[in-house]
């Protein structure tokens, strides 16, 4: 068997000890149609190379990915714990206060870890606290302290709880506001960006603030959601096949390229390993030009029922 394609690293900006973050991770939220467990799926990306694990408190995945983590390490997989870069999220729920530490202590016992390398506020939104309920109830809003959110995160870094903290879907007016008062600043907002949803200008300000952006839903996936913009784009499957590559990866690469990380989520062997596939060749100058054309719409329009007006500050 061929060795595994060892993914990409980059520092992360304000995570304690220089943390290094591969560029390329893999997705935990539950999807109904799945034969393959969580655990069996993180396991079986092991053993393919990755060594990025995205979760969240509200995808009910983080026991699975703990036992995942420790059988790895149990077979010899892993060497140690350190070999491996966990992120988790926080639902709204818990976005108060004093309700940060405890929650991400909660999410490190079911995960079975003394730290985690990342912890994401998931949404820029609170509610009461309580049961995940998914879509949100806009009854069940309340106001959104982001400052004294933001300092008992700094406060879970400085004890050791996690390695670096972040946000996610945090629009650049939300970013302004935090980094005005973060002691800390972010060192990810994970958010949308694919071909159908490039996000230019948050990338651009992010870039400049040195964010790092991971990128979910990079291939635009959830059928569901009607047609695909991007797996069913007739320019990229002409890309990707003057390149004799998938379109998946025509995607990933051209994420990499931009220099962002991203979250990729596929629980099948062979298409886990086909996304592995996008670090030894290029996209072209025409590639480009084509790509820049696609037409561009948001897919995750926000978590809540009905949709909030302010959620995206119109950006």
């Amino acid at each position: 068997m061929a060795a595994a394609p060892t993914v990409p690293v980059i520092v992360l900006p304000s995570s304690s000890g220089q943390r290094k973050m591969p560029v390329m991770g893999l997705g935990t939220a539950p999807e109904a149609t799945s034969k393959v467990t969580t655990k069996d799926a993180v396991l079986e990306a092991i053993k393919q190379g990755y060594r990025h694990f995205d979760a969240a408190a509200a995808y009910g995945v983080e026991k699975s990915v703990g036992e995942a983590i420790a059988e790895a390490l149990k077979l010899g997989l892993l060497a140690s714990r350190d070999e491996v870069f966990i992120t988790s999220k926080l639902w709204v729920t818990d976005n108060h206060p004093e309700t940060i530490v405890p929650a991400l202590k909660k999410s490190l016992r079911t995960l079975q870890l003394e730290y985690l390398d990342l912890i994401l506020i998931h949404w820029p939104i609170a509610t009461k606290p309580g049961e995940v309920k998914y879509p949100i109830d806009v009854s069940d809003i309340v106001e959104f302290d982001m400052k004294g959110v933001w300092g008992s995160l700094e406060e879970c870094q400085r004890l050791g709880l996690t390695k670096a903290i972040g946000v996610s879907n945090f629009s650049i007016k939300k970013l302004e506001k935090l980094l005005s008062f973060a002691t800390i600043p972010p060192a990810v907002n994970q958010v949308e960006v694919n071909l159908g949803w490039q996000q230019e200008k948050l990338r651009a300000f992010c870039k400049e603030k040195g964010i790092v952006i991971t990128a979910f839903s990079p291939l635009r996936k959830g059928a569901s959601r009607g047609s695909n913009l991007v797996m069913d784009n007739d320019v990229l499957k002409e890309i990707a096949d003057a390149h004799g590559k998938t379109i998946a990866q025509i995607c990933l690469r051209w994420l990499y390229e931009q220099g962002l990380t991203f979250v990729v989520k596929s629980y099948d062997k062979e298409r886990m390993n086909q996304n592995l596939q996008i670090f030894d060749w290029s996209l072209t100058e025409d590639d480009y030009k084509k790509i820049s054309e696609i037409y561009q719409e948001r897919l995750i329009k926000g978590p809540t029922k009905p949709l909030l007006d302010d959620l995206w500050d119109e950006e």
